[in-house]
């Protein structure tokens, strides 16, 4: 059983798809252990995607993230990571295959609709960023 964090981007929480997102994760054997919904600032949202500070696209991935509310989940289940990537999609929507969340509900490449964490290792420190363990059940 693994972990792994989902992010519903402040464009997907604008479109009103949170729910639709849910349903992806559950229908393909995703357990929601965790969940809520917050307003990151500035300083979270540089912590957070801190290792992509040196990119030219970082200002404007933190100014993206920043813009509204995220719902952040914690989702679990066998192969959780890579099963969470796949449902999610190419980064680039043009490129995510159709039935894809990305496919589905993001507008580009900057607004892509969710993150997941990439690894077990980056999983790990990203349910530590925004859950304590008592709020994982």
């Amino acid at each position: 059983m693994q972990q792994t964090l989902s992010i519903i981007k402040p464009d997907a929480v604008k479109k009103g798809v949170i729910g639709k997102i849910m349903d992806r994760f559950e229908s393909n054997g995703l357990r929601i252990a965790a969940m809520k919904k917050v307003k990151l600032s500035t300083c979270d949202a540089k912590a957070f995607y801190a290792v992509h500070k040196d990119r030219p696209f970082f200002n404007d991935l933190v100014d993206f993230m920043v813009s509204g509310p995220v719902v952040v989940m914690v989702l679990e289940g066998d192969d959780a990571v890579a099963k969470n990537r796949d449902l999610m999609g190419a980064t680039n929507p043009k490129e995510a295959k159709p039935g894809t969340i990305r496919a589905d509900f993001a507008e580009n490449i900057d607004a892509n609709a969710v993150h997941g964490s990439d690894s077990l290792e980056n999983a790990k420190n990203e349910i530590a960023f925004f859950f304590a363990t008592r709020e994982i059940c």
